[in-house]
């Protein structure tokens, strides 16, 4: 039961005789615990197949009425122009469920209409990318699940109403448990709905990235009761299995080791497949030394006890920030006549890793292979990283001055980064961008860096084929260290002003390259943010600034007087007041007619402590230089006498094309099937770049058909239909903005939809079709589909 507390029961370290058992016999008895669960899975009524994501988050459907010879007969059947972009809806028994009216409402829709059937309103802080789907065995009790602001909380499927019989008065609140979260206002929210499993909901979450964050304790609840039935600490604490891997006290004040991303349940076995993120601090591990278990892990855990059945660390003490996001792929694979349940991880490393998912054992070796150690005082690297010797990497490794986009930066940018990566810290050969440890003083190559490679909702599969797909991300990032009581913006001793004037210039500072000066939104894809305060509370906002959300990562450099101070001046100057939002066009999308509302508001959550007031959690500040080490700690003789951080320094538009790839793998014989680049950047080819680039940072949902095609929404405004042989294109279609969810399809009334989220965009009432011709971003009119549109054979 190593890390894990199954509620009820004693939590028992494994014993050191199990943990040096050889190899072979601890895959026979794996066999043995597990294999007798086959079938169980298909006798529960959790399971609905017509509804996606599923459980084992393949993102792959069943149904082939669109063929390969008709797709390019596809047309829009439907649009709902209220929804949020990113959230995947689902879609069950003829109704989909998603979210909607300013990303606040859940909604139920008529799924071959997009007729609202019920809203229920005033969610604020609401999960951004889904909510779970159960029903029971008889199919009376139907629930969706789904949290906000760290309380979780279910609804009638079919009226739309909260159940209040669930947790207590409706609420179950995530902080119980969890160390530095319990009794204060620190943020457990999960960034994903997580995975249900039989009559469990399991659940990681998003701790943050700062120093001193809560831990990510992966969690299972009782889907009726909302009982806590087991957790697992990704933080092994004393007498658990890979306590040593960490400082003999780290358990008291390491956070992170995360899945803030996806999960994938093979049902029949009843095991789950989590993805772990880096443990905190990102960049900066000197209060960590060692490997650091359980982050960065591919875990395979007992779905019915929380019990660990082995694990796989892809970085180990990791200095980053290349957290393992992507949906685990589920697969069988032959080989040499022998048929492999196997399990494929596409990681931020753009490396894909392939075990036997019942054993743990790599379908290929991979290779301990020495690399560059770190040169800052007082900081531990690994010498040895794992390095897969198959299937080939899905994306870039290495960046030189060679590697710097001629395509979207000015004589001068192009110049000056060709000088700064030839001053970097670098390596050499294909993989020399991969493992360099940030310095201080000096700027380090990572690449694919950290919002390279793969991340959330970018892979699927075809699990009897053995193949899957991935979409991959060219993203260069220079690090560096400074002291964070020195850096500039990283701490609250910076010069006051009023606090309006002072979140002016913060907000020009660390928002307006992307939101615009004028928050509607400077660049394709990012969603205005006009009257934001009118949509999400402080706690929302905060919570979003400092964890992320979607495509934008964690502004950590922000310190908590400055990210008071934008709230406190996005609150001024909403033109709706507090509550508003009533004009929502003027925000950059549609007006909202009334729906039918049947609640608001989702059961009441009880009061909780202002953010941050938690002894060592660390709060809006992030990265302060004032964050207390718990008193708790008997040693802190060996912690870092002061603390170093970087920014994330992702140089998007700085790296060469191909900016983002498509990349079929059969893993029948461990090679790419085909890889493409999904797409054009209309900005490269406005400035004479070449065609067929992808979108930059376009990380998109794929989805796959029984009928062989796969669906792909690039960032030029189109969704595409491959030939999952070839790779060759088939359909494409418009869209307004991009989508930057995972696509959902089902049946209805013997139809078969495909259903993209798309961002409206700003509605331009009156004005003639057409599309910039610098950026390729469609004009949207009142009457251009938007929202979640719904294609199907005419």
């Amino acid at each position: 039961m190593a890390g894990t507390r199954l509620l009820g029961r004693p939590s028992r370290p494994s014993s050191p005789r199990v943990r040096r058992a050889p190899f072979a016999l601890i895959a026979a008895l794996l066999v043995v615990a597990i294999g007798t669960g086959a079938g169980l899975a298909q006798r529960s009524g959790n399971t609905n197949p017509r509804a996606l994501p599923g459980a084992d988050s393949s993102n792959f459907v069943d149904f082939d009425q669109i063929t390969k010879t008709n797709v390019k007969n596809l047309q829009v059947a439907w649009y709902y122009p209220h929804a949020a972009a990113i959230f995947s809806p689902v879609a069950v028994d003829g109704v989909l469920y998603g979210l909607g009216r300013n990303s606040s409402a859940l909604v139920a829709l008529d799924a071959t209409t997009g007729k609202e059937i019920w809203v229920h309103d005033g969610l604020q802080g609401i999960v951004s990318k889904g909510i779970n789907f159960w029903q029971s065995e008889d199919g009376k009790d139907r629930r969706l699940l789904f949290s906000v602001n760290s309380f979780l909380q279910a609804i009638d499927a079919r009226t739309g109403k909260s159940i209040l019989s669930f947790g207590k008065n409706g609420i179950v609140d995530m902080r119980a448990g969890l160390r530095r979260a319990e009794g204060t206002g620190a943020s457990a929210q999960q960034n994903s709905p997580g995975r249900i499993w039989r009559n469990l909901l399991i659940l990681g979450g998003s701790s943050g990235e700062a120093f001193i964050t809560p831990p990510g304790d992966i969690r299972a609840y009782d889907v009726v009761t909302g009982e806590r039935v087991w957790q697992f600490h990704t933080v092994p604490e004393p007498g658990e299995f890979g306590y040593e891997t960490n400082p003999k006290e780290g358990y008291k004040y390491i956070g992170g080791a995360n899945n803030w991303g996806e999960m994938s349940v093979d049902e029949e076995r009843g095991i789950v497949y989590i993805p772990t993120g880096s443990a905190t601090y990102d960049f900066y591990g000197a209060d960590r030394h060692g490997a650091n278990l359980f982050a960065n892990c591919l875990l395979a855990l007992d779905a019915r006890t929380g019990k660990r059945l082995w694990h796989f660390q892809t970085i180990h003490h990791d200095l980053w920030d290349l957290d393992n996001v992507s949906a685990p792929q589920l697969v069988t694979v032959r080989q040499n006549g022998q048929t492999i349940p196997a399990v494929a991880h596409a990681g931020k490393t753009g490396f894909l890793y392939v075990f036997n998912r019942v054993t743990g054992q790599p379908l290929w070796p991979i290779e301990e292979r020495p690399v560059m150690k770190t040169d800052v005082p007082g900081e531990y690297s690994s010498p040895t990283q794992p390095f897969p010797t198959k299937p080939p990497a899905f994306v870039r490794q290495s960046f030189g001055v060679d590697d710097v986009n001629p395509w979207l930066l000015s004589k001068e940018q192009y110049e000056d980064m060709r000088a700064r990566v030839a001053k970097a810290k670098n390596g050499t050969g294909p993989q020399g961008g991969l493992f360099i440890p940030p310095s201080l003083g000096i700027e380090s190559i990572s690449m694919p860096g950290n919002q390279g490679g793969a991340n959330w909702g970018v892979t699927a599969g075809d699990p009897q084929r053995g193949m899957v797909f991935v979409v991959g991300v060219n993203q260069v990032a220079l690090l560096k260290l400074e002291d964070v009581k020195t850096r500039q913006g990283g701490s609250d001793n910076q010069a006051s002003g009023t606090v309006l004037s002072r979140g002016q210039a913060a907000y020009a500072q660390h928002c307006s390259t992307c939101h615009g000066a004028n928050m509607q939104g400077a660049q394709p894809g990012v969603p205005s943010i006009v009257g934001v305060t009118s949509r999400m509370d402080a706690d929302a906002i905060r919570a979003i600034v400092q964890e992320g959300r979607g495509l934008m990562r964690p502004l950590l450099e922000i310190g908590s007087q400055d990210l008071n101070a934008i709230v406190a001046y996005l609150t001024a100057t909403n033109p709706f007041g507090r509550g508003g939002g009533a004009n929502a066009a003027a925000m950059g999308g549609p007006s909202l007619p009334p729906g039918p509302t049947v609640a608001t508001g989702g059961a009441p959550r009880p009061a909780v402590p202002a953010r941050g007031l938690g002894p060592y959690y660390p709060g809006a500040g992030g990265n302060a230089g004032n964050i207390p080490w718990p008193d708790e700690l008997e040693d802190k003789s060996f912690l870092p006498p002061t603390r170093f951080m970087s920014g994330y320094n992702v140089m998007a538009t700085y790296t060469k094309p191909p900016y983002t790839t498509l990349t079929a793998y059969d893993l029948n014989s461990g090679t790419i099937k085909w890889q493409i680049a999904p797409g054009d950047h209309p900005p490269t080819v406005a400035r004479g770049g070449p065609r067929g680039t992808g979108g930059v940072g376009a990380r998109n949902g794929v989805l796959v058909t029984r009928s062989g095609i796969v669906f792909h929404a690039a960032g030029d405004y189109k969704v595409r239909a491959y030939d999952e042989d070839t790779g060759k294109e088939l359909w494409s279609g418009a869209i307004p903005g991009s989508a930057r969810g995972i696509p959902t399809m089902y049946m209805a009334n013997g139809k078969q939809y495909l259903v993209i989220a798309v961002p409206a965009g700003q509605v331009q009432p009156g004005a003639a079709p057409g599309a910039d011709a610098e950026t390729g971003a469609p004009v949207v009119t009142e009457t251009t589909p938007r929202g979640y549109v719904a294609f199907a054979l005419p």
